[in-house]
């Protein structure tokens, strides 16, 4: 059983937050270990596990990039760290320019520079957290196909990329 069907949700990238709250505190309530202390040894494991899986479960579905991450897990589009999928030759090509950048703030820093970086890592994030949108919100399950998926797939790892770059560059902020 996946998370979705734990909380009897549909799998989706976008998730109804207030049915996935009630779902949980309902589930808090009734498998809480507290509440089973008279139960014998094995309902008291179960309730246990139980209780683990619907923290681990809101956890990954209440937070909206573990939530991604999650559906392209179960629909066997990422895998792990090292069998990750190469990222597209044209984002990296566009990377070129904000790398050098932070090359260059690395050996000689300039304030200047490190703005026009920035804003250059803002935008490019802007862009493709607008490019996706429309699709996260409409992708479900039942009619999502796997092109839609591969999407949804390059924008995460994009986004883990810019991530990567943005705490690059957060380093040059105390300098």
């Amino acid at each position: 059983m996946n998370y979705f069907e734990f909380f009897g949700l549909p799998v989706s990238f976008q998730v109804d937050e207030v049915a996935l709250q009630k779902r949980f505190y309902q589930n808090s309530r009734q498998y809480h270990p507290d509440f089973h202390t008279l139960a014998d040894n094995a309902k008291q494991e179960e309730m246990l596990e139980l209780s683990t899986v619907n923290n681990q479960a809101w956890k990954t579905l209440s937070d909206p990039d573990r939530r991604i991450r999650y559906v392209l897990e179960i629909k066997g589009l990422l895998g792990d760290e090292t069998a990750q999928p190469a990222l597209p030759q044209d984002f990296l090509m566009e990377m070129m320019d904000i790398n050098e950048g932070l090359m260059e703030l690395e050996f000689d820093f300039d304030a200047e520079r490190y703005a026009t970086t920035l804003q250059a890592l803002e935008n490019l994030e802007k862009e493709l957290e607008s490019g996706i949108q429309p699709l996260l919100a409409a992708w479900t399950e039942a009619d999502g196909t796997e092109e839609q998926l591969i999407q949804v797939r390059d924008f995460f790892l994009k986004k883990r990329y810019l991530l990567r770059i943005r705490e690059n560059l957060s380093k040059f902020a105390a300098a």
